[in-house]
């Protein structure tokens, strides 16, 4: 059975080949990844609150563990995951009003996003360290 010639010169769907990337569209892959990694940053806190609902002794693990340098790492990356996610959250929900789909401030938000992500994290563990200091 032979082929069409036409179907061999039809294009190829668009990849990532032809789309160039933008500010919004990097922030819209990060807003999917980082909804995936809340999951398994939800799994440290539900660990936390069992141990603490289980026994002293287990409960002093997991805090050992979560206090250790790479648990705070830990526990910093999902603080920046839950900010960043939460923004772009609120970003959506603003568009979901109308505003800001122009080409211009839909970019201006997209670079700002990281920045606020990390700035709120950055605020959240100083005001931490403030009250476990106090």
């Amino acid at each position: 059975m032979s082929r069409p010639t036409a179907s061999h010169a039809r294009p190829l769907s668009p990849h990532l080949q032809i789309y160039r990337f933008i500010p919004t569209m990097a922030m819209s892959i990060l807003h999917r990844i980082t909804g995936s990694a809340l999951y398994f940053g939800t799994l440290i806190i539900v660990w936390w609150l069992i141990a603490a609902a289980t026994s002293p002794s287990h409960f002093e693990t997991v805090n050992w563990v979560l206090g250790s340098l790479i648990g705070r790492l830990v526990l910093f990356g999902y603080t920046w995951v839950l900010m960043h996610h939460m923004i772009g959250g609120i970003r959506h929900l603003v568009w979901d009003t109308g505003l800001g789909l122009e080409k211009s401030s839909s970019t201006r938000i997209a670079i700002a996003m990281p920045f606020i992500s990390v700035a709120l994290t950055v605020l959240i563990w100083v005001v931490g360290y403030m009250v476990r200091g106090a």
